[in-house]
């Protein structure tokens, strides 16, 4: 039996709220069931579709009580938190890259961009609340010639610099 795709990825966090918006405001997931742990959490989905147990695990730390998620899932110091440790991203396949800048534009974030022709994919970088860096891998024909007027500065950023909102 072989592997057939990403089930879900987990963030443990100390800013659940903060992580959920990204989640679901920016990068358009819906909150949806999530069993009863012991342990505060929010599981998102894509779309409506609840049966493949949610795409992202949002972990919360409690400080005052954080004995159910150290008896479920292990103790991490607070300093672990942030960034992505051993992983280095997570990826998505993704649709509607003018959606997806204004949606980043929106939620004030700083992305990087690039266009990979030899896969026909264009790639937008952006880091979540908790540091991690997420990947968005749209059709390289969505990413359109920039308007004259802003010519220019994509020409400078297409190294994939940061840009700003």
């Amino acid at each position: 039996m072989g592997i057939s795709k990403l089930a879900h990825f987990s963030i443990r966090t100390t800013d659940m709220e903060a992580t959920k918006r990204f989640y679901v405001d920016v990068m358009g997931f819906k909150e949806g069931f999530r069993p009863p742990f012991k342990f505060p959490g929010i599981w998102l989905y894509q779309g409506g579709d609840e049966a493949d147990f949610g795409v992202v695990h949002i972990i919360g730390v409690d400080p005052n009580d954080p004995q159910g998620l150290i008896e479920y899932l292990g103790d991490k110091s607070a300093d672990s938190l942030h960034g992505s440790g051993a992983v280095d991203h997570v990826a998505f396949l993704a649709t509607d890259l003018p959606d997806m800048h204004r949606r980043l534009k929106a939620a004030g974030l700083n992305y990087r961009e690039r266009t990979v022709p030899s896969l026909g994919l264009h790639q937008v970088f952006v880091e979540e609340p908790s540091g991690l860096t997420v990947e968005l891998n749209f059709p390289a024909s969505e990413a359109l010639p920039p308007p004259e007027s802003e010519a220019a500065s994509a020409k400078q950023q297409s190294d994939c610099k940061w840009r700003q909102p």
